[in-house]
């Protein structure tokens, strides 16, 4: 059975869990304070050209933006996102069940817009009945975004300069940020991230960690205590040093950056692959992720030899399919799945 339903369903990468068993014995203390969490930050600082920031690891993504979101806003503050986002959708309420409204923006193939963002804060400050209302504490951003859209430079700098006249935190969600930063689409870097967001994380679960999301607050700007609320959350991890570990590796000799590329290696296979087939696509992705419009029989014959993930209906006779290469995707996967449609 061939599987593209995610960028997650495979393990780790080998150079990780060749770490883990060349590791498994040292004696290191825990809670993050070991010598391999220790080298993967100033790595990661290095990597962001960041010297000032604050590196914290935790496991998953949920669990990331949990946190995130309900240490940094104030206790009557929400945070801002696109309609389609996964704080929004996915995350099974989450930050309101910590206490913080999501404040949903309209999507435009997953990503907000400068404008009517400005024009969201605006008509908040403006109401005389706002101090009855939930504050906007926050904006939060997918890069890439659920739909596997990028933001440009320009428009980061466009959402960075309002977060900042209005000294609310820009926050991305970098879950599959490898796969951004090596589209060749984009002309955002991860020292641009750094520069222009408050605080983002750079996934691990989805680009080659067998598990671990690295949470970068770049301006001075770590809740006080974090550790503290981390470990209130039941997020604290005693054993630290398997985040550190494989970030640690990940950011050896360019490692994230190399199986992200491969990544998107994969996927531009596939498309060029579809567009010879006369494959319709929901929208143009420049990323690891690519949705295809299916009719609802080959759908139906597909599940039988290969799973892809549902993302929405079409029409009464289609719907939108999305597939995802990720770090271990094989180009003999990407034929075979060729072969069958």
């Amino acid at each position: 059975m061939l599987s593209f339903e995610s960028d997650y369903v495979e393990g780790a990468h080998e150079k990780i869990l060749q770490r883990f068993l060349e590791t498994n014995m040292e004696k290191v203390t825990g809670y993050g304070a070991d010598p391999y969490c220790e080298s993967a930050k100033a790595k990661i600082k290095k990597a962001c050209a960041c010297p000032q920031a604050e590196v914290y690891f935790l496991v998953g993504g949920t669990q990331t933006n949990m946190m995130v979101i309900s240490t940094m806003l104030k206790p009557y503050e929400g945070v801002i996102a696109a309609r389609t986002g996964h704080v929004s959708v996915h995350e099974a309420g989450a930050i309101e069940f910590h206490g913080h409204k999501v404040l949903e923006l309209p999507q435009h193939q997953g990503k907000i817009q400068a404008d009517e963002l400005r024009a969201y804060l605006e008509s908040f400050w403006q109401d005389e009945n706002h101090e009855h209302m939930v504050f906007p504490g926050m904006v939060y951003i997918s890069h890439p975004s659920e739909y596997g859209t990028l933001y440009s430079k320009q428009e980061l700098e466009a959402l960075s300069d309002i977060c900042r006249e209005y000294k609310i935190p820009l926050y991305m969600d970098g879950a599959r940020m490898g796969y951004a930063l090596m589209s060749r689409d984009t002309d955002v870097t991860l020292p641009i991230i750094a520069d222009l967001c408050d605080v983002f994380y750079i996934g691990g679960t989805k680009v080659g960690a067998l598990c671990g999301e690295a949470v970068v607050f770049t301006k001075n700007n770590m809740p006080a205590h974090f550790s503290t609320l981390v470990k209130q959350r039941g997020a604290l991890v005693a054993k630290g040093r398997l985040l550190g570990i494989q970030f640690d590796t990940l950011f050896t000799d360019d490692l994230y950056y190399r199986i992200s590329r491969h990544a998107i290696e994969m996927a531009e296979l596939l498309k060029r692959g579809l567009r010879q087939k006369g494959y319709r696509f929901l929208l143009e992705s420049p990323t690891n992720q690519q949705f295809i419009i299916l009719e609802n029989t080959e759908a139906e014959r597909l599940k039988e030899k290969v799973v892809l993930s549902f993302w929405e209906k079409t029409d009464e006779n289609h719907a939108a399919y999305r597939i995802a290469t990720s770090w271990a995707t094989k180009k003999e996967d990407i034929e075979a799945l060729l072969e069958l449609l």
